[in-house]
């Protein structure tokens, strides 16, 4: 247990303290007593309006619960049901039209369809290569994936499949960036001349797509291509590798990918204390100090990795430069109202609430690039998402929580920006309204499946058994829920103000499968969607070449509002349930292999998030959202008896045993099988067995206990 220092009626670990003072505040102007009394009264005002928002959760559930139970066996009626939701206060009314009038949003957010990547905050080095992913080698990402169809045969360089890298590559920039009469293919020579590009004497189809260069005009190291808003700079080395087997010198085409990045202390991190947090937050500050750094050993070689610089360009006419950022724009995720922590405790000795604690040393941290001219904004704000809220009070309360913050700070009102992720019922079918309750701070909203489905489950445990997950996804209201977020927040003036989200892509291996699939989410009118890696953002920019998501969004507006709260509100429920047992078993096994995977990593590790191999080896993303839809789903078949608490007990035994085996390499690992006593199994069988009492469904509370546990015996 941490050492404790008393500080304005707060109990506060010493290690946090210590960060605080001597590396957190130094160089903001924000003095310790000003921070630890502004803390304080934070935790006074705020932490009862926060219990007594969770209070109204329960209550409202309460009532749902016990509105299906009376009901049961007789036929759902939608529309009295939505009667009833609008009768208990779930449901508000819808005012008028409105348009958020955000300020001082920089264009990677504002203006700039683009991938997105969310990265835990604590793992500098994945940190920093998120960060470093605003730009990226398109032949490095055809090469070394499958997104042209196969992989590169092992050892060495193949110059078969680099010949078709280069060959797709061409594609890419005759589709995007045509030259009139001509191939990319076939060119011999880049060149500019009186301040327009030339590709063998013959210009761009489109030459305004032509921004800049650098080196020599006749001769460039470089070309700057512009196109829906994304950079593309072909490299030029005619002395080395490729680009002495090419024709025209071309040794690389580098892509404008992460426009933005969310740093994660919530969903893909496993902070349960006070040294936790002091890790998270000191790898935030390394971000806004911009001296973040990481070393590590790579093929027997120790390599240290650091922020990238901005990068410089001579304009067409030669006689100006311009300068693009070398880094993303970075998002932080708060986590949200639920959590407290015991990195402080208040005066009765109980904890505060962890979201209080990170919108304070969140934004102070990010003070450090407020005072810069150049970072992270460029344009001085701070940019906060903040998951898990639900209905408009919930967001409201945000809102109160970042005017104390700039209060206390000293900053301007809505310094702060924040993100309001549409993954909980009651902020769907409120969306409107919640933006409305912070229309001057929200500068991005999302949806995300996998929270939504695990929130729909638990708000709707006591209807009846739900679909098996595969045929959830097939459902009319996960289409009415991906249209009505972005009809609403187009409604709502996001347009150049915002950005409009889409969840992540899960698998990332399969990058063809991709290419071919999350178009899909530009065309939907989104201008973000989040990718798993730097590598999936370069090849997730591809789409956003192709699509004109400004245009899209045009349309959408143009033809009205798609989706309505009626349609939200079908409950997935199983049509049909005469299901065999072979085919309950399996759907129960996948949902125990994905959860004990991911567990027993979270609590053995306090690892957060990882690529986790699911029942068929197919290496997944996992984070607490994947875990969220996976116990409440058989937490509600338990419920409704389809299948029995032996059954389940059995299915984890036995899944716990095939994740042992896909973990034999890893040294830290300890096997689950065949004692099934240690915490990580005890943890994963909570998740499951009381899944329906959890709160909305969440693993969090689980999770945290039980690392902390584990932690408490030394391990």
């Amino acid at each position: 247990m941490s050492e404790r220092i008393e500080l304005n009626g707060l109990n506060v670990a010493v290690e946090l303290q210590h960060f605080i003072e001597t590396q957190a505040l130094p160089g903001t102007g924000v003095e310790p007593s000003a921070f630890w009394s502004g803390l304080a009264d934070v935790v006074t005002k705020l932490g009862p309006k926060n219990a007594a928002l969770l209070k109204k959760r329960d209550d409202l559930q309460a009532q749902i619960d016990a509105w299906h139970i009376e009901r049961r066996g007789s036929e759902h009626k939608p529309a009295q049901y939505e009667q009833f939701l609008r009768d208990i206060g779930y449901l508000v009314e819808e005012g008028d039209a409105f348009q958020i009038d955000t300020a001082n949003v920089d264009p990677e957010i504002a203006q700039t369809p683009g991938p997105q990547l969310v990265v835990p905050i604590t793992n500098a080095r994945f940190a920093l290569n998120a960060v470093n992913a605003r730009w990226g080698s398109l032949y490095d990402c055809f090469y070394g994936t499958d997104a042209m169809g196969t992989l590169p045969p092992a050892g060495g360089y193949d110059r078969g499949h680099g010949a078709r890298v280069v060959a797709r590559s061409r594609v890419f920039l005759d589709e995007t960036f045509p030259i009139q009469g001509a191939s990319h293919a076939d060119v011999r020579r880049y060149y500019v001349h009186e301040g327009q590009l030339l590709v063998d004497d013959m210009p761009l189809a489109q030459p305004d797509k032509f921004v800049g260069y650098t080196g020599n005009a006749k001769a460039p190291d470089s070309i700057l291509l512009k196109n829906n808003g994304l950079h593309v700079q072909l490299i030029f080395d005619r002395a080395h590798a490729i680009g002495a087997r090419d024709q025209a010198g071309l040794a690389d085409v580098v892509m404008e990918s992460a426009l933005s990045v969310i740093m994660d202390l919530e969903d893909s991190v496993a902070c349960v204390d006070a040294a936790d947090k002091v890790e998270a937050y000191s790898n935030w500050l390394g971000l806004m100090k911009g001296d973040l750094t990481s070393t590590f050993m790579k093929g027997g070689t120790e390599m240290t990795r650091v922020l990238n610089k901005d990068r410089e360009f001579t304009l067409p006419n030669g006689d100006a430069t311009m300068t693009l950022k070398g880094r993303a724009v970075l998002w932080i995720r708060n986590v949200g109202h639920l959590m407290t922590t015991p990195a402080v405790l208040d005066a009765e000795g109980g904890e505060i609430f962890e979201g209080l604690l990170d919108a304070l040393v969140s934004v102070a941290i990010a003070m450090h690039d407020l005072k810069n001219d150049t970072g992270n904004s460029a344009h001085g704000s701070v940019y906060v998402v903040k998951p898990k809220m639900h209905g408009p009070e919930e967001v409201a309360f945000t809102n109160e929580i970042f005017n104390h913050v700039e209060d206390i700070l000293g900053l301007p009102r809505n310094t702060v920006k924040i993100g309001i992720m549409d993954e909980e019922r009651r902020t769907t079918v409120n969306l409107k309204e919640c933006i409305r309750a912070a229309k001057s701070r929200v500068a991005f909203i999302n949806t995300g499946f996998l929270d939504r489905t695990g929130d729909e489950i638990h708000t709707s445990m006591e209807v009846g058994p739900f679909s098996r997950k595969d045929f959830i996804k097939r459902k009319a209201w996960i289409g009415a829920y991906e249209n009505l977020n972005v009809d609403i927040g187009l409604e709502c003036g996001l347009q150049g103000r915002a950005q409009i989200g889409k969840g992540m892509w899960a698998m990332p291996d399969a990058m063809a499968a991709m290419i071919e699939q999350k178009i899909d989410h530009p065309k939907s009118g989104a201008n973000c969607a989040w990718v798993p890696s730097p590598t999936a953002a370069t090849l997730h920019a591809l789409h956003y070449h192709k699509i004109d998501v400004i245009a899209v969004q045009d349309k959408i507006k143009a033809g009205g509002r798609r989706a309505h709260v009626n349609a939200v509100l079908d409950i997935p429920l199983a049509a049909f349930k005469k299901w065999s047992e072979a085919q309950i078993m399996r759907e129960v096994e996948n949902n125990a292999q994905g959860i004990l995977g991911y567990v027993v990593r979270w609590i053995d590790q306090g690892i957060g998030c990882s690529k986790v191999p699911d029942i068929n080896n197919v290496g997944l993303m996992e984070d607490r959202a994947t875990c969220r839809i996976s116990a409440q789903h058989i937490a509600n078949w338990l419920h409704h008896d389809i299948v029995s608490k032996d059954q389940v007990m059995g299915a984890m035994k036995k899944m716990a045993a095939v994740v042992d085996e896909q973990n034999a390499g890893d040294s830290a690992y300890r096997p689950m099988a065949p004692d099934f006593d240690g915490i990580a199994f005890q943890a994963a069988c909570d998740l499951v067995f009381e899944g329906r009492v959890q709160p909305s469904g969440y693993t969090e509370p689980v999770l945290h206990q039980r690392r902390l546990e584990l932690k408490a015996q030394g391990a």
